[in-house]
This record gives C-alpha cells, structure tokens and sequence, in this order.
C-alpha cells in the first residue's frame, strides 16, 4: 500500500528532515529588521532549491518587500494550494535566550524532545512537515502527491504589506479548490483540530466633544455637560444584563453553531475553570448560557479597550474635560461585517449624545469573519486522516483571534482554507527560547502525508 510505504520512509528519515529543517533555522530571516533582508532573500532561495529538487517547479518572486516564493506541479485530482511563511519574529531580548537562537539544537526535556530555535514553530517548523510529507511521497513513488502550489511568504511578521497586491496580481496562478494553512497548533497537545471558523475585527477610536476648552469644576459644575460622564454612560450600556451587545442589529448576521460542531466541543477536555483561573479569575463574563468555548471561538463581542480624558496626571486638577475618548473593538462572527457594524455602533452613540455633545471618529478599520464550508468532503476527510494518525478524534474548532491570510484567501481568491497545525501551546513562538516538539514535526508529516493521500488525489 503506497500510503504505508509513505509513512514508514517519513519514520526511517526523521533525522535528516530535521537536519534540513536546522539548516532552515540557521538562517536569521527576520523580516521587520532591514539589516536582514539578505537573510530573508537567502531563506526564499533554500526553499525555492530543495523544492524544485523535488520535482516542483519554483521559483523566488520580487516583491517592494521581501520574495514571495511560488511552487507547482501540475498532476490529477483536486487543486490544492499550501501556504506557510518563512520569516520570523525578532530574538530581542537576546540576553533571555539559553543559546544563539539561529543555532538551533536537538533538546531533551522533561515533556520529550524538541528542537530549540527562533522560527521553529512560528512557522519553519510547520512549513518543512508539509515539504518532507511531498519528499517522501517523491522518494517512494517517483513523483509528488497531487496537483499542488506550494506559496511561502517572507512578510507575515512585518504585517504582510506585499501580500494582498501580490495576490491580486497573480490570482489566477494562485487560485485553487482548496487552501492549506500550517500555521496554526494542535487542542490541548495531543488533540489534532481543523479550524474552520476565525472571529473578524472591527475597531475604532472616538472623541465626544463638548466645551470649546477644559472648565474649573467650581465655576461650571453641574451647569456645563462632562463629556466623560456622557461617554461613559453610553459605554455602560454596551451590553445589557445578560452580557449581549446593545447595538442595534449586531446580532443579524450571527449564526448558531451547527449542532454536530458543538458536539465536537462538547466533547474536548477543556477546562473552563482552570482557562479563567490561570488568569485570576474565576467567573464568566460573557453572553449568559454560552460556555467558555463558544463564547471564544463562535460568538461576537464588543470590549472597551481603551478609554481616557480630563487630567490624569499626579495629583489632583478639579477639570471639567472638553472631551473625552475611547477605543473599542468588536469580534466579529459568521457573516457579519465591519463595514455593517461600525456604522451601526456610530449612529447608537450619535442617537444617545446630549445637547452640546458631538462625536469625533476615528479611522475606523476592520476584516470580516472566515467560515469555512465543512461540507466540502476534503475536510471531514482531512479529520478523518489526523483521528489516525494522532489515535485521537480530530475535531473542528475555531479561533479567538483573526488570521487574516485564510480571510484573504476567501475574499481575493474565492477559495476555502483548511487550518491544520501541529504547533503546541507552550512553543513560545515570539518569546526567548522558542520551540517545536520533535513529536509535532515527526507526526506533523505523517499527518500532511495521510492527509494528501485522502483529498489531493
């Protein structure tokens, strides 16, 4: 059986996938230093060599940044494009990291082996499980697993700023049935997950303004309006007694979770207790009869992030503030979209402003929600094939925070993205000392391997 075969070269190879991994490390692609851009060209080119020593045709593509790198070959079955990015965070504070942290090394730790470096899960790592899956799919049958376009970017930590252009030069090459993300980590270290909703984000900063300048409190209190007292009335009521956001209509793209998903969450051990008390906290704040996970992953918010005015230095100044400001974001969920819901949270401040009082808004900026359409089969079989592999069932969960490559995949390339990632909770990916279990990159592979064998051909 090919598959067999397949995982059983990945076993017999490990060392030398992770010799060639360290070979990747050792390069210092930091993208956001301009001191190491020649590293960042240097990364794009080893990857753009042992893909094409693979039987890909790849190639290093110029952008105003750092190079993208594009790979394909052309063969049956679905179209399937995998993604991952080869630069990485800065090291700073150097003076925190145990070794040089672009020497990476082999290290045994109480929880096993792992391989300590900057850039080994975020997202080194990730990408070579997916490079060494095709390697041994090319070693056993003499050609690679599919018809596939391998796409790494060089910017992902620097904010991407030649990606979308990038993308909607050249989306007919890049366009695909199916996008694959490594970027993202497994539920609770040995629960392989698939994510397949990511939360969006609205957000903006305000200004109420009142009186032309700041007022003595003795001369104008409770004659003169406080826009800190109006500002902070209205924020009050963001959300009602039982932890729903007051806006009018925020709720109108929202959709309930699929009962089969939420049986999926239903059954991972997480421990809603110990995810509040590891923070200092013991109670629930959110929407009233969700639990921990949903309210994470499948519900939207709205959370005060910032909010200030008047004299704030030390002491005291009895001011009566001209203005008063606030920052505050929204996770957006489902369909919903920040080109909706922050005019909708405007025109709800503007209709409780009192006499005197006018609103100031401040660039205001945004992404939608990312669904992905699990009834596409490629997914329930990719779960299906990380259940074998990790002897675990593989389930489909979302995300808090907002990924905005899948997103953008969605809206310029009107493709789905599959989130699969092997990466741990405890890696310290932007941290000193960063790390990638052996365990992750050794069943990562074999994990990308029975994966391809399912939906690529």
């Amino acid at each position: 059986m090919t598959l067999d075969a397949v995982l059983t070269r990945i076993d017999d190879t490990l060392p030398e996938a992770l010799d060639r991994l360290s070979d990747l490390l050792r390069i210092p692609s930091i993208s956001t230093d301009p001191a190491f851009k020649p590293a960042c060209a240097e990364a794009a080119d080893w990857l753009v060599k042992e893909l094409n020593s693979l039987g890909f045709k790849a190639e290093v593509r110029p952008t105003p940044g750092h190079p993208m790198v594009v790979a394909r070959h052309e063969g049956p079955g679905r179209h399937i494009l995998f993604y991952g990015h080869y630069d990485v965070q800065p090291v700073d504070p150097l003076s925190l990291w145990e070794r040089d942290p672009f020497d990476p090394e082999i290290q045994d730790t109480p929880k096993g082996r792992v391989i300590r470096a900057r850039g080994a899960s975020d997202d080194k790592g990730q990408l070579m499980t997916f490079v060494e899956a095709c390697r041994a799919y090319k070693d056993v049958t003499g050609t690679l697993p599919g018809n596939l376009t391998i796409f790494f970017e060089g910017e992902e930590e620097s904010g991407s700023p030649s990606l979308i252009p990038f993308m909607k030069q050249n989306a007919g090459e890049l366009s695909a049935d199916l996008a694959l993300i490594c970027d993202t980590g497994l539920f609770a270290d040995t629960i392989p997950a698939i994510v397949t909703m990511l939360r969006g984000l609205a957000k903006v900063e305000f200004t109420i303004h009142a009186a032309n300048k700041d007022l003595h409190s003795g001369m104008f209190g409770g004659a003169a309006i406080n826009p800190i007292r109006v500002l902070t009335r209205i924020l009050g009521g963001l959300h009602d007694d039982q932890g729903r956001v007051a806006v009018p209509g925020f709720y109108d793209d929202v959709d309930e979770l699929p009962e089969a998903v939420r049986a999926q969450w239903q059954s991972l051990a997480f421990d809603h207790a110990a995810f509040l008390g590891a923070v200092g906290l013991t109670t629930p704040a959110g929407e009233a009869g969700r639990t921990p996970l949903e309210m994470i992953w499948s519900r939207p918010t709205a959370e005060i992030n910032g909010i200030w005015g008047g004299y704030t230095g030390a002491g005291f100044k009895t001011v009566l503030p001209a203005e008063a400001h606030a920052k505050v974001s929204f996770r957006l969920v489902s369909r919903q979209n920040p080109a909706k819901i922050l005019p909708a949270f405007r025109a709800w401040i503007e209709a409780q402003l009192p006499p005197d009082c006018t609103l100031e808004w401040h660039e205001p900026e945004g992404s939608p929600a990312s669904v992905m359409e699990i009834t596409d089969p490629a997914f329930e079989a990719a779960r299906s094939a990380l259940s074998a592999e990790w002897a675990r069932p593989a389930a489909f969960v979302g995300c808090g925070g907002s990924i905005p490559i899948a997103g953008y995949f969605k809206d310029i390339l009107g493709m789905d993205a599959m989130l699969v990632g092997f990466g741990r909770d405890d890696d310290q990916i932007h941290s000193p000392n960063e790390k990638y279990d052996v365990e992750s990159f050794h069943k990562g592979i074999r994990s990308w391997a029975r994966i391809l064998d399912r939906i690529a051909k």
